[in-house]
This record gives C-alpha cells, sequence and structure tokens, in this order.
C-alpha cells in the first residue's frame, strides 16, 4: 500500500488561478540546499539560465545548453516538496520550430520532473506557446526585457520608457496570454506600462523590475542574497552574505595555517583498549 504525502506541490493551474489574488511569491534556486530553504516560503521556484551568470561566471545567459538546464532543474527538484518549479529554457533550444522545442520541452519536463518551463518571446513565440501547451506542457511566457536576445537589444536596457514604445510590449503580453501561458514574466518594464499591462491579460504577471502591481515578484536569488558582484536596481538586497561568507574563510584559512584547526573537538582518538578481565 503506497503512503501518499501530506502536502501537494503547486501546480501551473495553481498559479493561474492566482490572477488578482494574493502575491505569487517566487525566487530562483540552482541546488538542492537552497530549493529547500526557499520551498516553504516560495510558491514558484525558477531553475533561471541566470545560473550561466551566477554559477558559471558567464557574462550573458546565451552560451547556456539544455543539460546545464536539466542538471539543475533536477537538484532544485530533490531540494523542494512544496512549490511548483519551473525551468527556463535555454538560448538555441526552442526557437528553430515548434517541433524542436516540444522536443527540449519534453526532455526538461522527462528528466527533472518540473511543473513547466519557460521560455522568453512574445509575439514571434506565440504559435510555439500553443503548440506546447496543446500537447500538455505548461508555459511561462517572458517579455519585457528578454536576456537571451541580449545581443540584439544591444545591452540591458529598460524597456517602455517612452510610451511611444508601449504597443508593441502590449501586444507581446496579450500574444503570450491568448497563446495559453499560465503565467508570465515581466522584466524590466517601466513601472506605468508593467501596471497596465496586468490590468490588461487575464493571467498572473511575475515583476522582476517592473510594478508592484504585478500579481507576484521575482528575484535572482544570489542578488537578494548580496552574493552577486553586480546587482541591478531593481533587485533590493535583503541581505549582504557577500562579506559574511569572506570572513568566515579568512578566519578558516588563518586557523588552518596557524594548525589551530582542528582542534581537538575536530579529529578523532583511537578507540581505548578494553579492560583485561580479572
Amino acid at each position: 500500500m503506497s503512503i501518499q504525502a501530506n502536502q501537494r506541490r503547486l501546480t501551473a493551474p495553481d498559479i493561474r488561478a492566482r490572477k488578482g489574488g494574493s502575491p505569487i511569491v517566487a525566487l530562483t534556486s540552482y541546488h538542492a540546499h537552497t530549493a529547500a530553504l526557499l520551498d516553504k516560503h516560495c510558491d514558484l521556484i525558477l531553475v533561471g539560465d541566470s545560473l550561466g551568470m551566477v554559477m558559471h561566471g558567464l557574462e550573458t545567459t546565451v552560451p547556456v545548453t539544455l543539460d546545464m538546464m536539466i542538471l539543475q532543474g533536477r537538484a532544485v527538484m530533490r531540494g523542494s516538496a512544496r512549490a511548483l518549479v519551473v525551468v527556463d529554457m535555454p538560448f538555441g533550444s526552442y526557437e528553430a520550430s515548434r517541433e524542436q522545442a516540444f522536443m527540449s520541452a519534453a526532455r526538461v519536463m522527462k528528466e527533472t520532473g518540473c511543473g513547466a518551463i519557460k521560455l522568453e518571446g512574445g509575439r514571434r513565440m506565440a504559435e510555439t506557446i500553443t503548440f506546447l501547451v496543446e500537447r500538455g506542457i505548461p508555459v511561462m511566457g517572458h517579455v519585457g526585457l528578454t536576456p537571451q536576445s541580449i545581443n540584439a537589444l544591444g545591452g540591458f536596457r529598460t524597456q517602455g520608457r517612452d510610451p511611444s514604445d508601449w504597443g508593441p510590449i502590449e501586444e507581446d503580453a496579450r500574444a503570450v496570454a491568448e497563446a495559453g501561458a499560465f503565467a508570465m514574466v515581466l522584466e524590466a518594464i517601466a513601472e506605468p506600462l508593467a501596471a497596465k499591462i496586468t490590468r490588461q491579460v487575464a493571467i498572473p504577471t511575475i515583476g522582476i523590475g517592473a510594478s508592484a502591481a504585478c500579481d507576484g515578484q521575482i528575484l535572482v536569488l544570489e542578488d537578494m542574497l548580496g552574493l552577486s558582484p553586480r546587482v541591478p536596481k531593481f533587485a533590493k538586497r535583503y541581505s549582504d552574505l557577500g562579506p559574511a561568507i569572506d570572513r568566515a574563510v579568512a578566519t578558516y584559512a588563518a586557523e588552518v595555517r596557524s594548525r589551530s584547526f582542528p582542534s581537538a573537538d575536530n579529529v578523532y582518538e583511537i578507540k581505548p583498549r578494553h579492560a583485561k578481565a580479572p
């Protein structure tokens, strides 16, 4: 007889139903241990392709591979039990065709066990989103600043600061919603535009550098913990762990060099001989 877990993991429909309700809490994670810490606080954990920059020191997300996403997706699934885990589709794994997108997304879901995937792009990806959703793959959209297109955009630039530029961004958001995505990330979009899009679309918007009016918020975990050397304006630091780690490592190094570590408390002694019988 199987034993059912008391706690059910959140699903894409659960997140979709939060439109206009209690704000959705989301963060990125790439490891089992951080996922376990986030799981009791977050509704959604994103295994973002930002791992290329955070974990591997890459300048952009462009070089990230599908194998990298799957490896870290497995780790996050092992570390979490409650939150919906969404895995980013990396650059080059879905743009060529709907069929390529399906094969890549199916592999991610089968090999990680995650509950959804995320891909970037608005109108140009609408047909692909519909194709995936119709075949059982929940999709989170991503509009505004799309980091995988950084070379075409010319840098990490805020979108929609000029109202004359709003039209195409609004059309992208509507296309993603109408294509069947269960939610969408709005990244680095001027606050009034992000608030307007949130009112316009029927699915939850999750802001990152957008608006408090969004249906939820997401940050890169390392940014909000003070572990990233370069932090964007929108990433509030809720802690400053970088200097604390530096101090801890410096203390460890000094104790190793002075031979004060390991001490008697940190080594194993030989077992005492059993007393001989009289």
